[in-house]
């Protein structure tokens, strides 16, 4: 057994004593780290979300002080919102294409070979210029049946003349007169056929006065223009035969194209909304000329949907006096619905968002804002619907409104 000095005893005493606050003050820093990396986890793990939701710009009314100067700086627009006709508008996608009740495919009507070729692509032509010449052995032989027709009803005409006469004076009898007339009735059946297979062969009623005048065979077949305009398709060269099936040009009179669109089947309600207001008139974005925009007027709207794409077909004409509007383009066609009065509105770039909420800055006095949260309807791409939390007159910042966003943020932070 070891016993402990007195003196010694009295030393350990006052170690221990002293070593008493030191174990204090240790363990309240390790209860503080504790707490503190307690407090960052759950800050990590998202639980206190109400923490930060109640931190939102948009969760409840604030306001942001901004000086005179700053605002000018930052190049704050403030407006007073006003009521006005509202429209919203929609595109829809579109292609042009030539006027089809101005543009002809022209085929032949007989059979031949190209003898000569006047036009082509691209080339402005006149109402009835020949596009091109074709030599047919089958038009020659129809003109030639004709003239026997017509010779053979020349003579059954005479025969039947001359038989009334003879009728008359009783050198005939009744049934030789008949007959006669039987034979002039049908050599006047197979001249009209003659003459109704010509017409069919593409030859006109002059042509046939110049035929039955001059007795003159022409074998040749002229191409001609329908109307004045464009040639917009060419399918033939020299030399080769052509079919009647077959579509030897395509001329388009380009002063007035039209616009095709098709429209989404729950767009429908919309256009035809549209159209039952009356207003025809809708604007047209060319993707060629993208600074432009041109005027046109719809003409038709689809009665059926295409089974495949679900699609409508909307149609718009507009006029091209340059000829700059080509057929094919990329077009973007524009909508306007009815105008509606007396709508509060301010300009998209006035809203802010942020925790699902919609709001607009208002001006309180030439440093402050306040944020008011606000009811939003319909947009037509530039200025959108106020339905509630704003009135008529109250100045909004319209011009830098995110700017005072950053500010309430950074305040709230």
């Amino acid at each position: 057994m070891s016993f402990v000095h007195p003196d010694q005893s009295f030393v350990l005493i006052r170690q221990v004593k002293a070593v008493k606050p030191a174990l204090s003050c240790v363990r309240g820093v390790a209860v503080t780290l504790f707490f503190g990396l307690t407090m960052m986890e759950s800050g990590c793990d998202g639980t206190p979300s109400d923490v930060v939701a109640s931190k939102s710009p948009a969760s409840a009314y604030g306001h942001v002080t901004l000086s005179a100067e700053e605002s000018s700086r930052v190049g704050l627009v403030v407006q007073p919102a006003m009521l006005s006709d509202f429209r919203t508008h929609r595109e829809f996608p579109g292609i042009v294409q030539p006027n089809q009740r101005n543009m002809a495919d022209i085929t032949t009507l007989v059979r031949g070979r190209v003898v000569e070729v006047y036009a082509d692509f691209g080339q402005e032509v006149k109402a009835n210029a020949p596009l091109a010449i074709l030599y047919s052995s089958e038009l020659g032989l129809a003109q030639s049946s004709y003239l026997k027709a017509r010779a053979k009803l020349h003579v059954a005409e005479q025969a039947y003349a001359r038989a009334k006469f003879l009728l008359q004076e009783k050198v005939i009898g009744e049934a030789e007169a008949q007959r006669r007339q039987a034979e002039l009735l049908s050599t006047q059946a197979d001249a009209n056929e003659a003459r109704d297979r010509l017409r069919l062969l593409g030859m006109n009623g002059d042509e046939l006065s110049r035929l039955e005048r001059s007795r003159e065979i022409r074998s040749v077949v002229p191409i001609v223009a329908p109307f004045a305009g464009r040639v917009i398709g060419r399918n033939l060269t020299r030399g080769e035969v052509v079919e009647t099936t077959e579509k030897l040009f395509v001329v388009a009179d380009l002063s007035e194209v039209w616009v095709r669109a098709n429209i989404p089947e729950k767009d429908i309600p919309f256009v035809h909304s549209v159209h039952a207001s009356g207003d025809t008139q809708a604007e047209v974005r060319i993707n060629a000329y993208p600074k432009e925009t041109f005027k046109g007027k719809i003409t038709y709207v689809g009665d059926v949907l295409d089974p495949v794409t679900r699609t409508m077909q909307l149609r718009l004409e507009l006029p091209n006096p340059e000829g700059r509007l080509k057929p094919e383009m990329f077009a973007t066609i524009r909508l306007f619905s009815e105008a509606q009065p007396d709508r509060l509105a301010v300009p998209d770039a006035a809203l802010q968002r942020d925790q699902g909420r919609t709001f607009v800055f208002v001006q309180r006095n030439a440093d402050e804002y306040e944020v008011r949260e606000v009811q939003v309807g319909e947009s037509n791409g530039t200025h959108t619907s106020i339905v509630g939390g704003l009135s008529e007159g109250e100045p909004v910042v319209t011009h830098g409104a995110f700017v005072l966003k950053s500010e309430l943020i950074k305040k709230q932070v």
